[in-house]
């Protein structure tokens, strides 16, 4: 396949999809990442695409990305922090993750812990746990409407997380900002994430660098309701500050696993 016809198959997916991987074009085509990573420049400069962490993802989008749009940004940090979070879960627990891709990270870190309930209103998160957990757990999808990103919504997913209990909730944001606490660009999704904070006795926030300063236009709660903040050491000076006044804990995570906490005052 010449260069200008890999590159056409390549922006067609994109367009269908939302987003792509280097590795799986590399692997699909049967080039080099490197290839795969020239192509992804020249149709980026052609302003076709935007090049992210890993892969590419629509250009100039305003709508809520899908998905597999957002897997593809920031990859290391989410799964650095997907690990972390995974030491917080016991075996029997019932925890809830709402829907995300660092909360679908997660659920890839919970697959061998026994005897565990997951609660979740994300279908990849629900699908991860079905095809690769152990007979002994058990996972409760919430139902719902679906959203670009993959969650489930509205009223019925409300009324169902109502009647639940739960130890701890994996909370996946689309922004963090001081004045608006932790947001998202859907409203009803809004209104599922509050239920789940109601329904756990502990809200964990799962977030990279890349969600401070970002303000979606419905807040979900504010900052100091999370008992603990994970994210990664890219995260600026300012926030920083500014995180471990408001949460209970923050849990700055690097690429290589390791952890501080900076527990407010």
């Amino acid at each position: 396949m010449l260069a200008r016809q890999r590159q056409a198959a390549i922006l067609e997916r994109v367009r269908a999809t939302g987003g792509v991987r280097v590795t799986e074009l590399a692997a699909e085509f049967c080039v080099s990442d490197m290839t795969i990573r020239r192509d992804l420049e020249t149709l980026h400069e052609q302003g076709l695409l935007a090049k992210v962490h890993g892969g590419a993802t629509v250009a100039g989008s305003t709508d809520e990305p899908g998905f597999r749009a957002k897997s593809v940004r920031e990859s290391a940090e989410k799964a650095a922090i997907a690990t972390r979070a995974a030491r917080l879960v016991r075996p029997g627990g019932a925890v809830a993750l709402s829907a995300g891709t660092t909360t679908a990270e997660l659920a890839r870190r919970l697959v061998d812990v026994p005897g565990l309930t997951v609660v979740t209103n994300s279908l990849p998160v629900a699908e991860i746990l079905h095809v690769g957990g152990r007979p002994d757990q058990t996972v409760v999808l919430t139902g719902g409407v679906r959203t670009p990103s993959d969650a489930l919504v509205g009223p019925l997913a409300v009324s169902a997380i109502g009647a639940l209990h739960l130890d701890l909730l994996f909370l996946g944001v689309h922004g963090i900002s001081e004045r608006a606490g932790f947001t998202t660009p859907n409203l009803m999704e809004a209104d599922t994430d509050r239920a789940l904070v109601a329904a756990a006795d502990r809200l964990v926030v799962l977030a990279d660098h890349t969600k401070w300063g970002t303000v979606g236009i419905s807040s979900i709660v504010p900052l100091d309701a999370a008992d603990v903040l994970i994210t990664d050491d890219q995260l600026a000076p300012d926030a920083r500050r500014v995180l471990g006044e408001k949460v209970g804990e923050l849990v700055i995570v690097g690429t290589t696993g390791r952890a501080t906490a900076e527990a407010a005052e």
